[in-house]
């Protein structure tokens, strides 16, 4: 193995830690914020979707991070290197953004960072503009809206379940029991929707970096395994310091759980068909603020709402400055 592949692999492997414990102290925290899962078995379950989801739907999230928001030309060091940079300014801006508590999507910072530097590294490098703006503006219309679809949906589900009478078992006791079972395979939907959509940008992270593209290293069990560890390592750290039922954004019911795991994963997997990435705790904290509202506005702590909006639009255009002026500084010393 040569250096480059070393230094390659490394810096795949921190990515998915890095991944890990931004995504999984959140997902899994929503996860058990109703009872029937423990942590450790949120997380096993969560990264067997990671490992499991581009062999079973596909890579179009991550073949679209990978390639299509910055179409590849010439091969080389610096077209390599601005990439790079891209995705260390997505990881600094969002450390930043959560050292000053406002918690933010690294899928959103990682797409700002990326289009930052094609932009930033294609004008210094001679080689003009070389971000796709039309799939870069899909993309962030399909982000924008996975929130606010995510928040309808759950507020239209939530009020369709409360209108349902209740079952026999349920008027016998046993709605504990079919509430668990229900959050048992909203969680487990929960998981395949991040392992088709938000998962993958470590695997496009690792196929940016290695060279080839995310279907070759979806097959390979080499590829998978260092990106499952170093994911479930990076959660295990995450879910001890950012655990929580979706940040303290509402007051949570295992019915809301519920409703908020179905809703947020029918949204992350629809835009996965498409190939568009969309951030899962996105998502879900749309949902969540719609799982509220159906029992009333006063349900939802609205300031800290308004805290994880302003880091979401925080996020984009710092990360696309960053990645612009980081590429740009690379190219430079590789040209």
């Amino acid at each position: 193995m040569s250096t480059a592949t070393a230094a390659a692999l490394g810096v795949a492997a921190l990515f998915a830690v890095f991944t890990g414990f931004n995504d999984a102290g959140v997902l899994v925290g929503i996860g058990v914020g109703a009872p029937g899962l423990r942590p450790s078995g949120a997380l096993a379950l969560l990264t067997t979707a990671v490992l499991a989801a581009p062999l079973l739907v596909g890579t179009a999230v991550a073949t679209t991070l990978d390639g299509r928001l910055v179409p590849p030309g010439a091969p080389g060091p610096a077209s390599r290197a601005q990439i790079l940079a891209g995705i260390g300014a997505a990881v600094a801006v969002t450390v930043l953004l959560a050292a000053r508590r406002l918690p933010t999507s690294l899928t959103l910072a990682l797409i700002g960072g990326i289009a930052g530097a094609g932009t930033g590294g294609g004008l210094v490098g001679g080689g003009g503009d070389a971000v796709n703006w039309a799939v870069v503006g899909g993309v962030l219309a399909a982000a924008a809206a996975a929130p606010l679809v995510g928040a309808l949906v759950a507020l239209v589900a939530a009020r369709v379940v409360a209108t349902l009478p209740p079952s026999s078992a349920e008027r016998s006791g046993g709605a504990a029991g079919r509430l668990r079972r229900l959050h048992l395979g909203g969680f487990a939907a929960a998981c395949v929707a991040y392992g088709a959509n938000d998962g993958q940008k470590m695997l496009a992270v690792y196929a940016v970096l290695l060279g080839g593209g995310p279907d070759r290293y979806a097959r390979s069990p080499a590829a998978l395994a260092l990106i499952a560890a170093c994911f479930m390592a990076g959660g295990l750290l995450g879910v001890r310091r950012l655990g929580g039922a979706g940040g303290g954004l509402v007051a949570t019911r295992q019915d809301g759980v519920v409703v908020t795991e179905l809703s947020s994963a029918g949204v992350v997997l629809g835009t996965a068909a498409v190939g568009a990435p969309v951030s899962m705790t996105q998502s879900m904290s749309g949902a969540l603020i719609g799982a509220g509202l159906s029992r009333g506005a006063r349900r939802v702590r609205w300031r800290k709402v308004l805290r994880l909006s302003q880091a979401w639009l925080l996020t984009l255009p710092a990360a696309f400055v960053a990645g612009g002026a980081c590429a740009a500084a690379v190219v430079s010393l590789v040209s």
